[in-house]
């Protein structure tokens, strides 16, 4: 067993305390989202997921636009959680955005019509798997991450802002930055209930 591999998991933790305190290159980021996105597996070999790292101004921006989105659901008088919420991600250093390419997940249905209706559950896997890979390297570099959901309600916005491609379905978003807030301790379910062995 790699210990260095389940140290890796192990430290992977939902981080909300995050800057933009410089942590590792940007050059350092972008070959994760690279190796990340060739390596990870995917259903059918289909190479669905499409990743969109927004650094700088780019970062800012989209917790911008969120605020935006928000604001037309959330009533004025009870905005300030939301706000204060939000600017917890726009103070850290980056997003990466996770999608999934609709146009493969159609063409994979088509070919493949016995197992349609399960493609695009197994592109959610794809998607998943992606999301765990980028946040233990991202990690494992010294940031700290979230996974969130602001979709659909930003979808619009942010495909019009970055001239991102229609078939792409935005599922989710990931803040990193420093850690300034180091997580809780996390409870674990006894893994007698978890687990069946039969040797």
């Amino acid at each position: 067993m790699s210990s260095a591999f389940f140290n890796a998991i192990k430290n992977r933790r939902s981080i909300y305390g995050i800057s933009k305190e410089h942590v590792a290159s940007n050059e350092a980021i972008k070959e994760i989202i690279h190796e990340a996105v060739l390596h990870t597996p995917s259903s059918f070999n289909s190479q669905s997921t499409r990743v969109v790292l927004l650094l700088g101004e780019n970062h800012d921006k989209v917790w911008e636009l969120t605020k935006d989105a928000l604001r037309k659901v959330v009533p004025a008088e009870n905005f300030s959680p939301t706000d204060e919420k939000i600017n917890s991600f726009k103070a850290g250093y980056g997003t990466v955005l996770f999608y999934e390419d609709q146009q493969v997940v159609k063409g994979l249905q088509e070919d493949f019509a016995l197992y349609a209706d399960n493609f695009p559950v197994w592109s959610e896997h794809t998607s998943a798997m992606h999301q765990f890979v980028i946040w233990t390297a991202l990690e494992e570099l010294g940031f700290g991450a979230s996974l969130q959901h602001y979709n659909p309600l930003i979808d619009e916005s942010i495909q019009q802002e970055w001239s991102i491609p229609s078939s792409w379905k935005l599922i989710a978003q990931m803040p990193f930055g420093k850690p300034t807030i180091a997580p809780g301790e996390k409870d674990f379910k006894p893994l007698e209930e978890r687990i069946k062995i039969f040797e």
